[in-house]
């Protein structure tokens, strides 16, 4: 008997709003992932600044930061093959093992950093170690909400793992930083490595319930080269999942490695703030994305997707150019609780209208395609930190964001179809 898939489209007379919480009412096994998640992100952002702040603070050098975050975000390269995974094997098992190897590397990193000064190239193979975990789980991890939540709730869950992630990414900046101030690196270091153990051990209700996908997927005897490679052709045949992906490797490109890498530069040099001010920096950006998230779950399945994907992030580009200008610390605290406002928009609605416009037996690989698109942060990091060199942080940051914009108006005018999509 044919079995209704779970990501079926909802029937015209579903409603479009229940609810910003309408995903986490729904479904038992998506809270339980989103939970993890919540302390999976708290891990990844306190160490995302605390790491960030260490290399800086011993090296001085804006190349040698763009160095470490590039080797931290390589594993991100390895999207193509962690989708091929995702669509072959137990997702829930993917994460449990994620989870399980990022704890063991963070508590081998603070360990490290307890023992005295971590040297720099220890601090660059602990920054891959925790990639290795948390890049190559990210199809699994979005594709799986598909499978939880249904077409339907789809919007609303994603929009509520990115509130998890702005959640943490308000509390997880601003604790490493005032620990930084308080105790040392060390003790930031070892707050992110508990809060990986908490996202493993709320993996357990998912893994009792045995949320296996093998069953769901006929690629058991499929060679991990025809998934990859008939999953990419399968994937490039939709021109608005190729346009969404277009804008994605754009903003990745250009714009993701400054906040990525350069802001203890632009703390320290621009506006002449410490650890702790850096946190609360970031923490400005963790509100502002917060409250995006939180107006795009409480809107449902509404119907300007595409619109609000193309021009968001547009505003999004245009506000950090503005940041790059400023040297006044409230102006850019403001700035950057705008841009994480605007960075919902984009953070999103990536995943979203990519799983929309994908078949669901290559949503996976669609997915590892995606965090390909994002794993150019890399090389995109040295590219920008070898011109923040020469011409400075700021002047790097806005000609990268004049040029996103200049990209999504010519997009807009030549992919109509993608800025008027409704999720249809």
């Amino acid at each position: 008997m044919r079995r209704n898939p779970p990501d079926a489209p909802p029937s015209p007379t579903s409603p479009g709003r229940a609810g910003p919480l309408a995903a986490l009412r729904a479904s038992r096994e998506f809270r339980a992932l989103w939970v993890s998640n919540v302390f999976f992100f708290g891990g990844a952002w306190t160490q995302t600044m605390v790491l960030g702040w260490i290399v800086f603070d011993t090296t001085g050098s804006e190349f040698l930061l763009a160095v470490f975050t590039a080797v931290r975000l390589a594993p991100m390269l390895l999207g193509p093959l962690a989708g091929v995974l995702s669509d072959r094997h137990d997702r829930v098992r993917l994460l449990t093992i994620a989870c399980g190897w990022a704890l063991g590397a963070a508590v081998v990193l603070s360990a490290l950093e307890s023992t005295g000064q971590v040297p720099y190239w220890a601090l660059v193979l602990g920054g891959l170690a925790i990639g290795l975990a948390q890049s190559p789980s990210q199809p699994a991890r979005s594709a799986l909400v598909l499978s939880l939540v249904g077409r339907r709730h789809l919007s609303n869950a994603n929009a509520l793992n990115a509130m998890a992630m702005n959640m943490t990414q308000v509390l997880g900046p601003a604790l490493g930083g005032a620990l930084i101030s308080a105790f040392g690196a060390a003790a930031a270091l070892w707050i992110s490595a508990a809060w990986y153990g908490l996202s493993l051990l709320a993996l357990r209700p998912l893994r009792r319930a045995r949320l296996s996908r093998g069953a769901e997927l006929p690629h058991a005897d499929e060679s991990l080269r025809d998934m990859l490679v008939g999953g990419i052709r399968h994937i490039l045949r939709s021109r608005l999942a190729t346009g969404v992906l277009g804008v994605t490797l754009a903003a990745n490109v250009l714009l993701w490695p400054v906040y990525q890498a350069f802001m203890p530069v632009f703390a320290q040099e621009s506006l002449g703030l410490d650890a702790d001010g850096l946190g609360w920096l970031l923490t400005c950006s963790g509100v502002g994305g917060l409250v995006g998230s939180t107006v795009i779950a409480a809107l449902g399945d509404f119907p300007f997707k595409g619109g609000l994907f193309v021009f968001g992030t547009a505003g999004w580009a245009a506000l950090w150019g503005a940041f790059s200008l400023s040297h006044q610390v409230a102006v850019s605290f403001a700035l950057m609780a705008g841009i994480g406002l605007l960075s919902a928009a984009f953070g999103v609605l990536q995943t979203t209208l990519l799983l929309m416009t994908t078949e669901p037996a290559v949503q996976g690989r669609a997915l590892g395609v995606q965090e390909l698109a994002i794993g150019v942060m890399p090389v995109s990091s040295l590219v920008l930190g070898a011109a923040a060199e020469y011409a400075g942080v700021a002047t790097t940051t806005f000609v990268s964001a004049l040029i996103l914009v200049a990209f999504l108006a010519c997009l807009a005018l030549r992919m109509p179809a993608l800025w008027r999509y409704r999720g249809v």
